[in-house]
């Protein structure tokens, strides 16, 4: 299975999106990882940089940056362009981020929107994103950077670019459905029916990475029977993925405040699919807010209390 994917040629990859992405860290993690790199290059150039003074190099991947800044840049022309390219196997990689993001990084870096010098850089964000709709189109991956930090963005990297791989990037992620559901993930579990730590008063400032509350939560008689289902269901379902051309696979788990059973359920899934041979990358996206009644309220400790659902 992973040998059929494997390319014979050397890897020819178009780093391209929005503005503000993160094109920049991709290309500086693909150069520590041994891609042979260049950002902006003029589209005219491309076919002398991948077999120009490259001999001692001839078996390095190579990654382009391409934007709406570079030269010659023609989103529709591009495919084209990387698979006239011989003895490379093209591919694009496509960078997207929420446009509230970009707004956040534009104002964070005081740095104008090259599509808009003169106008407020939501605009030039429309313009782009309606510009670079054929490439997302036909990118190979699409990775949305809206909630990735640049550390999380390399660790996802280093496992899809950094060599050969046979699974897909698997990232196992925990969140509060009051916060809003995961918008990345691929497969949902909902742990609100386990017993809520919250309302312990000596686990309630602790979250589900502390043993205490981990222990607690593996009391709940649904507790071992559900991890065991989720474990088979992903084992079983990984590979399938794979062979179907996924690349990255993001299974979310939430509770109500994203600080406890979610985080807890991911922590000991990372562990069961490490030991089954897979290497998940872990994140916890409301970890670091408070506690909160108002938010585990009293309908939902009754409610949960009982066996139910929750809110």
């Amino acid at each position: 299975m992973a040998t059929a994917r494997r390319p014979s040629l050397p890897r020819l990859l178009l780093v391209t999106g929005m503005s503000g992405a993160g094109k920049s860290t991709v290309l500086d993690a693909l150069e520590d990882m041994g891609w042979d790199c260049v950002d902006n290059l003029p589209t005219a150039l491309l076919n002398d940089f991948v077999h120009g003074e490259r001999a001692a190099r001839q078996k390095m991947p190579v990654a382009v940056g391409m934007d709406v800044r570079s030269r010659g840049f023609d989103p529709t022309a591009l495919p084209a362009l990387l698979a006239s390219i011989d003895g490379v196997t093209p591919e694009i990689l496509y960078l997207d981020c929420a446009g509230a993001e970009l707004i956040r990084r534009y104002d964070e870096t005081r740095r104008r929107h090259p599509l808009a010098p003169d106008r407020p850089a939501e605009d030039g964000i429309a313009r782009e994103r309606g510009a670079t709709a054929p490439l997302r189109q036909l990118a190979d991956i699409v990775l949305d950077t809206t909630d990735l930090t640049p550390a999380d963005l390399r660790d996802t990297l280093r496992q899809r670019y950094g060599g050969e791989v046979d699974q897909p990037v698997i990232t196992l992620a925990s969140f509060g459905f009051s916060r809003g559901i995961s918008r990345t993930a691929d497969l949902v579990f909902d742990m609100r029916f386990i017993a809520n730590p919250h309302w312990i008063d000596e686990l309630r400032a602790l979250t589900g990475e502390d043993q205490a509350v981990q222990d607690y939560v593996a009391e709940d008689p649904a507790w071992g029977a559900t991890m065991d289902q989720i474990e088979t269901l992903l084992t079983s379902l990984i590979p399938r993925y794979w062979t179907a051309g996924k690349s990255y696979l993001t299974v979310g788990f939430g509770c109500t405040g994203g600080r406890h059973r979610s985080v807890a359920a991911t922590v000991e899934m990372a562990k069961r699919l490490q030991g089954a041979g897979f290497s998940p990358i872990v994140r916890h996206r409301d970890l670091a807010s408070l506690p909160s009644d108002a938010i585990e309220d009293k309908v939902t400790r009754e409610t949960e209390f009982l066996g139910g659902a929750g809110i």
